[in-house]
């Protein structure tokens, strides 16, 4: 009789695989990998656990979240449920943002990363405004300790987006500028995943090179029903969804 595998075997074999699709994917020019994310709906039990480990490894203060869990509640009584939707930012092909920023402070590198340049950001938040998918947000000054004898330390403690470190305070930036999901960008290139990946207690999250074709992402992709968020704009998210 076959005996099934743990599910602490099958979370260890996933992320195993990503991290090894990723030694792969680094070995390339940057210009010849595209970073995609996989999300499984029918594994995510919106426990949040993305959005806290997100704020944790980027130290993003009130208000300010790169990934959300969406929840609703469908259907009519007694036949009612709840679903859930994680909303990073959709790294999109078109990016909507890009073209309405007044000063070129985002853009699309080039492994397909929608990016910020903080330094030339205006807070404008006409980004904002245009983005589809609400994945935007802004950077007014809050701290949680905010009014307390001393701001906490991990609110102070340095950061490293886009793999620049940096120490928040109410003189410079981020302060004053939009911000958003950058797919953990200063982890990936050191070959780390995002932290939401790793930190997803349903395995639900998925991250890896969508132009190859041995990656677990495109084998996601071929095998299962995907689609992905509001695709009649055009805009071509790099983030898919399965059911």
């Amino acid at each position: 009789m076959s005996v099934a595998q743990p599910v602490v075997a099958e979370k260890e074999n996933a992320i195993v695989r990503m991290m090894k699709d990723l030694e792969r994917a680094l070995k390339k020019p940057p210009s010849e990998r595209r970073w995609g994310m996989v999300i499984d709906l029918t594994k995510c039990v919106a426990c949040d656990a993305c959005t806290v480990s997100c704020k944790a490894e980027n130290k993003t203060p009130p208000g300010v979240n790169y990934t959300l869990v969406i929840k609703e509640e469908v259907g009519t009584y007694p036949n009612v449920r709840e679903v859930f939707l994680p909303r990073p930012c959709m790294h999109c092909e078109n990016p909507p943002c890009v073209d309405v920023c007044p000063v070129g402070a985002t853009w699309k590198n080039e492994e397909g990363v929608v990016v910020i340049d903080y330094d030339v950001c205006i807070g404008c938040r006409y980004c904002m405004t245009a983005c589809p998918y609400g994945a935007r947000t802004f950077d007014f000054g809050d701290w949680y300790t905010e009014g307390t004898p001393h701001l906490a330390p991990y609110e102070t403690a340095p950061t490293f987006e886009y793999g620049e470190m940096r120490v928040r305070n109410e003189h410079e930036s981020p302060v004053g500028n939009v911000r958003k999901c950058h797919f953990c960008l200063h982890r990936v290139h050191e070959g780390l995943l995002p932290a939401c990946i790793t930190d997803c207690i349903g395995r639900a999250r998925y991250f890896g090179d969508l132009n190859d074709p041995d990656s677990l992402v495109s084998e996601l992709l071929r095998e299962r029903y995907s689609f992905r968020l509001k695709e009649e704009l055009g805009t071509e998210p790099k983030v898919f969804y399965l059911t």
